[in-house]
């Protein structure tokens, strides 16, 4: 014989890993990843300003000495492959411009060196909106983005760098014209010869994302191969010595890193297959 209670039971919650949020508490997670994020940045940029004799003498202006590894790796090699620094005497035209450069200098490492506390905020901030299966695979992606900008960075800093500023510094249209950059334009120079590296060598984790979302795939990838290796010994063109060695050293890893995003994309399509 069953007894049967009078109360019924209640169906028992799941619970739900996935907390929904609304519009407002994602606004206000956003912002405090980036408050974070700038207080990585800030703190370090004060610690890169405090060290102004380092960091000006061993890293910003470390082109213009014989000792800067570039040329002493190149040196080692043979005496006709040996490259001399560009004999540049740095000036200022404005008042307090040593200042305002030293807070930009700060700035910038300030934000190459946080690149992977920054990374793991907005890692943090998107992983709740996606799939278990996503959440797995890009798990690594703070580690992998921090590597390929760290190694696009050196790569530009160590590479690119050393023979533009030369060739520039050293290029002349006739004895009448004389080449003194200011330290603000020396300093935005440089700045762009390796901060823009460090993004150009993201493009495999660019291409991983854009793959998974469809829009582009490998087979597009390979037909704009060609494309590609143009532009790229174009650009090598631009920022190197009119001579095919320096220009094979720099297109060279550039054209590595689009095989690799062809090889992340095909390997993207054929998960995506598998999936349907």
């Amino acid at each position: 014989m069953e007894v049967f209670s009078s109360k019924k039971k209640k169906p028992k919650k799941l619970p739900n890993p996935a907390k929904e949020m609304s519009f407002f508490e994602h606004l206000e997670e956003l912002r405090w990843t980036i408050f974070r994020s700038l207080l990585y940045i800030v703190v370090i940029a004060i610690v890169v300003f405090i060290s102004k004799d380092f960091v000006f003498r061993y890293i910003i202006s470390a082109h213009l000495y014989s000792d800067f590894p570039t040329y002493r790796f190149f040196c080692a090699l043979s005496d006709r492959m040996c490259i001399q620094p560009p004999n540049l005497k740095l000036i200022t035209r404005v008042m307090g411009e040593q200042f305002f450069v030293h807070i930009k200098v700060s700035l910038v490492l300030g934000f190459v060196a946080a690149f992977p506390l920054v990374m793991r905020e907005v890692w943090k901030f998107i992983s709740p909106g996606l799939e278990g299966k996503e959440k797995k695979i890009t798990a690594s992606v703070v580690l992998i983005c921090s590597f390929l900008f760290f190694f696009g960075i050196s790569f530009g800093y160590f590479v690119i760098a050393p023979f533009a500023i030369k060739f520039f510094a050293e290029y002349t249209v006739g004895d009448f014209a004389q080449t003194s950059p200011t330290l603000d334009s020396y300093v935005g120079f440089l700045t762009m010869l390796t901060l823009p590296a460090g993004i150009v060598f993201e493009l495999p984790v660019v291409v991983y994302f854009l793959a998974k979302a469809g829009i582009i795939n490998s087979k597009i990838m390979k037909s704009y191969r060609r494309h590609a290796i143009i532009v790229i010994l174009i650009l090598a063109a631009i920022i190197t010595p009119p001579d095919i060695f320096t220009q094979v050293l720099i297109g060279i890893p550039i054209l590595f890193i689009y095989e690799v995003g062809v090889i992340v994309a095909k390997r993207v399509d054929k998960k995506n297959k598998e999936n349907e």
